[in-house]
């Protein structure tokens, strides 16, 4: 089965079949001969066609025939190979075709000084990211080493299902973009509406922010935010998906078969960030002005102490423009790849959750800042806060008992107990 790898820098020089030259019986061997040899070979052989005996329209090729395992190589072709050709191959025997042509090209293409080859092997943007590796935080980095170790993976997974998906992109990306945020959704919000209404499991409970409330919700106040939050989900966030692809295909193909580099889907992820922040801040605050707070945004207000699933209990305009634009816009502006998109439209949906669902969880980022929001409504009105450190619209929360909350938990005891509220201080500013 002839793979096609990468262009190299140089191509690689022909390598026959390794007999020894005084071998009578190689003398006597035929085409047929040959053909079995490299077809009963298995992960042991790795022949390479040099660029002038490769087709003119195609790249050097690299043929790994991976079928067959290293069981059924013969004795007599096993004994002419060389001590360090067996060894070597021992290695290579349980490899899967990815893995041989990464130990391949580390071996025989030449680095540049300075230089690391990229275990993605895809491209040179790749290969400028890891030279410049030292420059990025050490989280980042391990990240880095994290996702370059196990970039053909990644990657073996998306041309499988590319291939999968062949000549049905639209599908494709609305699987992505669609199904795979939605069950994120739904999944974890399935949880919290377990706790939100059972009460149990008892343990959780005792994160709760606004202690008196919600113990358990109100059932039919419930159900009345669900049907809103469904038609918000189906009719406005559907469409709006769909109109998304129809703006990316114009600039290319979000399904295309590579997956973007590490530090390109960093990069992107950051932008998008940004955006919505920014985009969330200002719609938000337009939101709050009298004339359009009473008809559009209270409704989404009327949950003093929220809960996971009314992050999208909202009118559909305010839906469209404040939800769903400032997170949508971001992949459209980048006419980013599909994976990219559909793990931020993930990150959007399971973080707006964590900020309403009314919990201060171990190891799950703070909601304090947005549950302070639903509690006195002129503050705390972004996502990560920096906009609203530079306008002042945080001055009443930084002086709060919620404030000195806002952290990332670490252990099991809830901030409830280890920060108490003051007696005369704290909810009462």
């Amino acid at each position: 089965m002839y793979v096609c790898g990468p262009p190299v820098r140089t191509p690689p020089p022909h390598v026959s079949h390794m007999h020894g030259k005084d071998n009578i019986k190689d003398r006597a061997r035929g085409p047929r001969d040959e053909e079995r040899n490299d077809r009963c070979s298995g992960n042991f052989r790795v022949r390479l066609e040099s660029a002038d005996q490769a087709p003119a329209n195609q790249e050097p090729c690299v043929v790994l025939n991976t079928r067959r395992a290293s069981r059924r190589l013969r004795g007599a072709e096993r004994r002419n190979m060389t001590p360090e050709t067996r060894t070597d191959t021992r290695g290579v025997a349980s490899a899967s075709r990815q893995q041989c042509f990464s130990l391949w090209r580390k071996k025989n293409v030449p680095q540049k000084a300075g230089g690391s080859w990229s275990p993605l092997g895809l491209d040179e943007e790749g290969r400028r990211g890891h030279r410049v590796g030292h420059l990025v935080p050490g989280g980042v980095r391990h990240l880095q080493r994290f996702w370059g170790a196990s970039g053909d993976f990644w990657q073996d997974l998306w041309t499988k299902l590319h291939v999968t998906f062949e000549g049905h992109h639209t599908a494709l990306f609305y699987l992505g973009t669609m199904l795979v945020p939605t069950l994120a959704f739904w999944g974890v919000n399935a949880l919290l509406l377990l706790v939100d209404t059972t009460g149990k499991p008892a343990f959780i409970t005792r994160y709760r922010i606004q202690v008196d409330k919600n113990n358990p919700v109100d059932k039919r106040k419930l159900f009345h935010a669900l049907k809103t939050v469904l038609f918000n989900h189906l009719c406005i966030s559907g469409p709006m998906v769909v109109g998304a692809y129809q703006l990316m295909t114009l600039r290319g193909d979000p399904c295309g078969p590579q997956l973007p580099t590490f530090h390109r889907a960093l990069l992107e992820l950051a932008f998008f960030s940004i955006l919505e922040e920014l985009m969330f801040y200002y719609s938000h605050r337009l939101f709050h002005q009298p004339s359009l707070y009473k008809r559009f945004h209270k409704q989404h207000h009327e949950w003093t102490a929220p809960i996971g699933i009314v992050c999208i209990y909202a009118h559909p305009l305010e839906h469209m423009i404040s939800n769903m634009l400032p997170v949508a816009l971001g992949p459209v502006v980048l006419a980013s790849h599909l994976t990219t998109t559909s793990l931020w439209l993930c990150m959007a949906l399971i973080s707006t959750t964590i900020s309403h669902c009314g919990y201060h969880l171990p190891f799950l980022p703070s909601p304090e800042f947005h549950d302070f929001h639903h509690l006195r409504f002129n503050q705390c009105f972004g996502v990560f806060g920096v906009l609203d450190r530079l306008h002042g619209t945080d001055a009443k929360f930084r002086l709060t008992k919620q404030y000195e909350r806002h952290s990332l938990l670490t252990g099991l005891t809830p901030l409830s107990e280890s920060v108490p509220d003051a007696p005369t201080k704290g909810r009462d500013l």
